[in-house]
């Protein structure tokens, strides 16, 4: 499965937004110095993830995003689909198959790009925002170790 940049932007967005974001309003520019992710390029990402009603915006200068949902039911499935459309709702069993028969190749195969299909969505769905940035805040601690005296 190829993931683009914008649905990988939008998943390190949505984990900063679980970890910083649960008070007040997060900037596009913070998340973006944040996370390594050019600022334009951030706000369209986020642009669409509110049309998909995963985080909502508020103006201001103390405005930014917020999430809509608890981070652990936003899942990468959910992230995904809002930035790419629905990509989980073809059936390859008879794919462009309409009034003429199906081909070899798809009597064949069908049933394994459909099965492939389900494995990757499953796999997804079962991942969420909240896990991911648990992961993020591990890897962080292992990266700026405290100590204490």
């Amino acid at each position: 499965m190829k993931v683009s940049q914008r649905v990988t932007y939008g998943i390190l967005a949505a984990v900063d937004l679980a970890m910083n974001g649960k008070e007040m309003p997060i900037q596009a520019r913070a998340i973006a110095r944040r996370q390594g992710i050019p600022v334009r390029f951030l706000e369209q990402v986020l642009h669409a993830m509110k049309k998909a009603g995963l985080v909502e915006s508020q103006r201001g200068a103390q405005g930014g995003y917020l999430l809509t949902h608890e981070p652990a039911a936003v899942s990468i499935a959910d992230i995904l689909e809002a930035l790419e459309g629905p990509v989980f709702h073809r059936s390859f069993a008879g794919h462009g198959v309409g009034a003429r028969r199906a081909t070899k190749p798809e009597l064949l195969l069908g049933d394994v790009w459909e099965q492939v299909q389900q494995a990757e969505r499953k796999v997804l769905e079962g991942i969420t925002v909240e896990q991911l940035a648990g992961r993020q805040r591990a890897i962080d601690a292992q990266r700026n170790p405290m100590y204490h005296i």
